[in-house]
């Protein structure tokens, strides 16, 4: 599906990841990159597909957080990748997270100028997010995600089934992120939100895939983020300085829902957004018990200064993919950063 790699989603599909990559013409040894508490659910069955298929598995393990979202991991992933000596032919398989994800996709985007590599999502976030568009880096001490490259993989494999393991906090992490998708294009999508965390927990198949297919239409038409794509930043300007400002205390989703609110303030402040399109978001996140307000030992003067890190930023000001209504974001809507300090205040 799409710039030359394909989405599978399918319950109980990670059992046949080796046949599955076999199909895409992939060759040569493999490493499975994860993090330590990924691994201790999935990294045996992952290994046993691999080698019915005829792989050669290597496997490489850092601690699980986003505080592990460095060059220091990616430079440990390196050098596992000279130790187990592979060659162009081989290919990476990312077990777990959008933090896995990230690193072992940037970590192959730039070993031996680009090897191969296979996303297996194990987090609802990451199967609806970080999975899908080839997006992949690193963090610095200053900001998310100021390393990175444009690394599509050549497969996706989703299996829900891995989500039965999340505990309950890293699914409302996943949860604020379809929130995000409903919202960018699927209204539909949105109104299933509406109703509430028990109705969201017995259809998260269905969240997926349909998460999976809005991100899928928008990268196929921008792949590199020249345009529509910058929609699914909706919330992540504001998100992404809360992650920083709070040391990471609250997850990418909370800072997500957090962020989302704020810039739909932002939107009506503009006059963009319809009436009542904050009160309708704020009502379906905490109906998923995800926050919706700044916490106040942030302090705002940080999150602007954060902001100016943004990668997104232009010309000195902060621009936002802000909300119009269920289903329409604007992008590269630029704000002062005076303005954007008033209006979180």
């Amino acid at each position: 599906m799409g710039l030359g790699y394909d989405v599978r989603i399918g319950s109980g599909s990670l059992d046949d990841l080796g046949g599955a990559m076999r199909s895409r013409g992939l060759k040569g040894s493999v490493v499975v990159v994860s993090d330590e508490n990924v691994a201790k659910l999935y990294a045996e069955r992952t290994a046993v597909s691999l080698q019915q298929a005829g792989y050669e598995v290597h496997e490489v393990l850092f601690p699980a957080g986003e505080q592990n979202k460095t060059l220091e991991t990616v430079s440990r992933l390196w050098t596992a990748f000279v130790q187990a000596r592979l060659e162009r032919q081989s290919t990476i398989v990312a077990l777990g997270g959008g933090v896995v994800g990230d690193l072992a996709g940037f970590a192959a985007a730039i070993f031996l100028r680009g090897v191969s590599w296979v996303n297996v999502p194990t987090s609802l976030l990451a199967m609806v997010d970080a999975s899908v568009g080839g997006k992949t880096g690193a963090n610095l001490p200053q900001g998310k995600n100021l390393i990175g490259a444009f690394h599509a993989p050549r497969l996706v494999l989703v299996d829900p089934c891995t989500l039965s393991t999340l505990p309950g906090f890293e699914l409302r992490n996943g949860l604020a992120e379809v929130v995000k998708t409903g919202v960018i294009g699927d209204p539909k999508l949105f109104a299933r939100c509406e109703e509430g965390e028990a109705v969201v927990r017995s259809h998260l198949d269905e969240m997926v895939r349909r998460s999976v297919a809005v991100k899928i239409d928008i990268i196929e038409e921008d792949p590199y983020e020249a345009g529509i794509r910058e929609a699914l930043n909706l919330g992540h300007t504001v998100g992404h300085a809360v992650e920083k400002v709070s040391n990471f205390r609250l997850h990418h989703g909370e800072a997500v829902a957090i962020g989302m609110i704020a810039e739909a303030r932002i939107s009506q402040w503009l006059g963009l957004a319809e009436d009542r399109l904050a009160d309708r978001l704020r009502g379906a996140l905490k109906g998923l018990k995800l926050s919706v307000e700044v916490p106040g030992d942030l302090s705002k003067d940080a999150l602007v200064a954060a902001m100016r890190l943004d990668k997104k930023r232009a010309e000195g000001k902060v621009r936002f993919s802000l909300p119009v209504r269920v289903g329409e974001v604007k992008t590269g809507i630029e704000v002062d950063e005076a303005e954007v300090l008033e209006l979180l205040e």
